[in-house]
């Protein structure tokens, strides 16, 4: 459960994050054919073998690449951490998709 108490607006954003963190909260969490990736649950993005990182992969790279921001929102939502590498990754689909 989210902890309104735990967000904190900076107030530097047009939208405040802690609202949409909030309102995410709120609602149901999509999964990506992905339910494995839970039992990552509250891990270090460095703390991850190859293998377990490739599971991300896999997921990544087969999620449509309009979704991947969702998909990142839902493993936040679900407290799992992505590994250091996948991460750099999926940033980097997002921003190609916005070109």
């Amino acid at each position: 459960m989210i902890n309104e108490e735990s967000f904190v607006c900076c107030g530097q954003h047009a939208v405040c994050e802690k609202e949409l963190l909030m309102k995410a909260a709120a609602e149901p969490i999509d999964y990506f054919d992905d339910e494995e990736l839970d039992r990552f649950r509250g891990r270090r993005g460095d703390s991850y073998t190859a293998a377990e990182e490739e599971e991300f992969r896999d997921v990544l790279y087969t999620t449509l690449t309009r979704e991947v921001g969702d998909w990142l929102r839902s493993l936040q939502l679900r407290g799992i951490e992505l590994p250091e590498g996948v991460r750099d990754e999926a940033l980097l689909l997002m921003e190609k998709m916005e070109d």
